[in-house]
């Protein structure tokens, strides 16, 4: 592609991004600032279309981006640059404030909400992986040969499991092993448990290894159980995309994303595995699988480690450059809240 198609593939998208009118050749004219007479920007617009970068809607003589085109331009013509959040815009330095880092739930709420405000569209998060360490362990009886597992991780987060044990143990056993464990096993994570266990498990009393592998395997039902959380913010508001709202196959359909979760999970898990935002544009690929949408992704840490992903969903007539950049300040901010000494 040469530089008057680019330059013209460049315009008509923004004017598209801004008006959400199929873009003609006299509006490409004035707005590309090339002296090309109409008849060359047709015939230019015709190799565009023919490139699949284009394509003309039933309705009207002028044409809209394709996914195709959409991706070229956000990967070659957009000119979005990481702010400073001192150079940042009031709206997007304000958010600073918004995400108080009290509770780390709570500010993967506000981060959902905060994205939501901020973009028009929909604000998804995913909630930090919890760690599979243990940090506290406690055995309280229940029952004849029922024990309550109460497993505390580094972060203070509490589950409870309730076992079933070979023999009934009193309180004087349970406690025993709680000081074994805390003692030998505290800081490390369920799976190292495990594999010390097979080692020396000959060296322990039975009853304290009975109850040890007990506690692994509750760790470990706990962990799968907990899943991956994922909140979502905003939903809403693409009802009043004008993409979206005549449209209510599509509005189901994404309703449905939103409700199942999965397609999310997916996509986000995707993103957690790369450095900086992403974007994710519908129906270019199975991770995106409608046309209509785009995602744009970042990934946040605590204290240097990538902990889960953050993201706006909206139609793929998105303005990208300030999604780039709300997206991007809230993932550090929400990096900085829950990093910060509590």
């Amino acid at each position: 592609m040469d530089e008057r198609a680019r330059t013209l593939l460049k315009t008509l998208v923004e004017r598209y991004i801004a008006d959400g009118q199929p873009v003609g050749s006299r509006t490409l004219s004035r707005a590309s600032g090339l002296e090309l007479s109409p008849a060359t920007i047709r015939n230019v617009m015709a190799d565009l279309e023919d490139m699949g970068l284009i394509a003309s809607p039933h309705t009207s003589a002028g044409r809209v981006p394709t996914p195709r085109g959409y991706r070229l331009f956000v990967d070659t013509m957009l000119t979005a640059r990481s702010l400073d959040l001192n150079e940042a815009s009031a709206e997007l330095a304000g958010a600073r404030e918004q995400l108080q880092p009290d509770q780390p739930q709570r500010v993967i709420a506000q981060a959902a909400h905060l994205l939501s405000n901020l973009s028009h569209f929909v604000g998804v998060i995913t909630a930090p992986k919890r760690a599979d360490v243990f940090h506290h362990i406690e055995f309280l009886r229940l029952g004849e040969r029922r024990v309550l597992v109460i497993l505390v991780s580094p972060d203070g987060d509490v589950q409870n499991r309730v076992i079933f044990t070979a023999r009934d143990h009193n309180q004087s056993e349970l406690q025993e092993a709680t000081n074994y464990l805390n003692a030998h096993y505290a800081g490390l994570s369920i799976e190292a448990v495990r594999e010390r266990l097979k080692v020396e498990v000959d060296a322990l009393r039975s009853e304290i290894a009975a109850l040890m592998q007990a506690a692994v395997q509750a760790g470990t039902d706990a962990l799968q159980d907990q899943g991956e959380q994922v909140i979502v913010s905003g939903e809403r508001n693409l009802l009043d995309v004008q993409d979206f709202g005549n449209d209510m196959g599509s509005l189901r359909k994404l309703f449905n994303v939103f409700e199942q979760k999965t397609e999310l999970m997916r996509l986000l898990d995707t993103s957690s595995r790369a450095e900086g935002v992403r974007i994710f544009i519908g129906g270019e690929s199975r991770v995106v699988p409608f046309e209509e949408l785009s995602v744009v992704t970042a990934p946040y840490e605590v204290d240097g480690r990538v902990v889960g992903t953050l993201g706006v969903i909206g139609p793929t007539r998105m303005a990208y450059e300030r999604m780039i950049q709300i997206v991007d300040i809230t993932s550090r901010l929400v990096s900085n809240a829950l990093s910060a000494p509590r």
